[in-house]
């Protein structure tokens, strides 16, 4: 019994002590948790055997727990930081060019239905941005079903031209100059 009192004794009289030397490894929020538990831990391994040195033990349990507290807390940051490495979706560039041009090719697609013959563009609009059937379309547009198939392909037909035109234009160089010494427009003008 008289090493479980020493095991205490021990502690009051070093406890400023451990609070000093953990405060140097772990944040200040931390430091009576550590010590408290370095007296748990303490007391607990001098039931099982009977420690000689009790201060030094001490010491060496408040350094161990310590920096394993430190080794959890690194290990949490660590893994969160881990997690924050996968940029949102919206921020990688494939999938940003993927919806810049998604969006790019809608807006030629409306420019490409504003171009189409009145009643066309209803009927191609019902039908392939409201899903209509062409059942549907021509009870809607007072049309036979046939007359409505047949807008719905001349503006499918229409459309898709129009795309393909002003995509490849898009896609050409404003002037195209062949190696064959093609005048400058400017020069042209002034001949």
């Amino acid at each position: 019994m008289t090493t479980k009192v020493n095991m205490t004794s021990t502690f009051v009289d070093i406890s400023k002590q451990l609070k000093r030397f953990v405060s140097r490894i772990v944040q200040p929020d931390d430091v009576d948790d550590i010590v408290q538990e370095t007296f748990i831990k303490s007391y607990e391994a001098d039931l099982k055997q009977d420690i000689q040195f009790t201060r030094s033990y001490m010491l060496k349990t408040a350094k161990h727990l310590a920096l394993n507290h430190i080794a959890k807390w690194d290990n949490k940051f660590n893994d969160s930081l881990e997690h924050d490495n996968e940029l949102p979706p919206l921020l990688k560039s494939s999938q940003l060019e993927d919806e810049y041009t998604s969006k790019e090719r809608f807006l030629l697609f409306c420019r490409a239905t504003e171009q189409l013959n009145s009643s066309i563009r209803k009927c191609f609009i019902f039908k392939k941005v409201y899903g209509m059937s062409q059942k549907e379309i021509a009870q809607q547009m007072q049309l036979s079903e046939s007359t409505v198939e047949k807008h719905i392909a001349k503006g499918l037909l229409q459309t898709m031209l129009y795309m393909k035109e002003h995509e490849q234009n898009h896609n050409k160089p404003a002037v195209n100059y062949s190696a064959s010494n093609q005048a400058l427009p400017i020069e042209r003008a002034a001949k």
